[in-house]
């Protein structure tokens, strides 16, 4: 079920945590608010889930036995842009950021009410069909555009000459949005919205600054870009065709 069709009947959230009461909790309080809701107790479990179920957004918490939430964002965002909301027991801000780092959409540390995770939830789904359609990325290892190659898995841009160039982990979440939605202008709020969650704020001027940095690595003219184009009073357009790889 795609988030479109799910929001037009009752979307699907998947809650994977180890802790019994919380899932029960999570799924009771879920299914009384417009919500069906899937559990699992860890990351074999939602890889169980998910070779069945198209949830239209995942709660995942960060401490689960064997793989933890991180490696487990980080591996579904290899495959996926499914929306992942991240709880985790502990408030430390390095947890919080690496969670954001790995692809989580939003965090929201234990304890918590269950109203401000639903919240949460709706927030993470609005944005979602802010956005326009795109090239849902499943399964895929490599995004080739213009002669550049940007490989999903190792994290890491190829110029045409098969030079690596590196890139922070903006810079790489930034470019990843632009080649999910080529040759559609993107204005700042949306790629605010995708490359910070909940943490965007609307006055915020770093998206054009990252661009300007993202410009320099692919070697774009700031004066006359060819790759990431600038529309007056719209917003940014990465002009190129975009092929993937798909992941053996």
């Amino acid at each position: 079920m795609g988030i479109m069709n799910a929001m037009e009947t009752l979307p699907n959230i998947l809650v994977v945590d180890d802790d019994h009461d919380i899932r029960s909790l999570l799924a009771e309080y879920l299914d009384g608010n417009g919500y069906q809701t899937l559990t699992a107790s860890d990351g074999a479990g939602m890889w169980r889930v998910l070779e069945t179920a198209k949830p239209d957004l995942l709660v995942l918490d960060l401490n689960l036995p064997g793989e933890d939430g991180l490696m487990l964002c980080r591996a579904l965002r290899a495959k996926s842009r499914l929306p992942i909301v991240m709880l985790t027991a502990r408030g430390d801000p390095v947890d919080r950021i690496l969670g954001l780092e790995m692809g989580a959409d939003d965090y929201l540390a234990k304890p918590f009410e269950p109203r401000e995770l639903l919240a949460r939830i709706r927030s993470v789904l609005r944005r979602t069909l802010s956005l326009p359609p795109n090239l849902e990325p499943q399964l895929v290892r490599r995004m080739l555009f213009a002669g550049w190659t940007l490989d999903i898995q190792a994290r890491h841009l190829l110029d045409p000459q098969g030079v690596m160039i590196s890139l922070s982990g903006a810079e790489f979440r930034l470019l990843r949005i632009f080649l999910e939605h080529p040759n559609r202008v993107l204005n700042r709020d949306q790629l605010l919205n995708l490359a910070k969650g909940r943490d965007a704020d609307p006055f915020d001027r770093s998206i054009d600054l990252q661009v300007s940095r993202l410009r320099q690595k692919l070697g774009d003219d700031a004066k006359a870009p060819q790759l990431i184009k600038t529309v007056r009073s719209e917003g940014y357009v990465l002009a190129a065709d975009v092929s993937m790889e798909q992941a053996s």
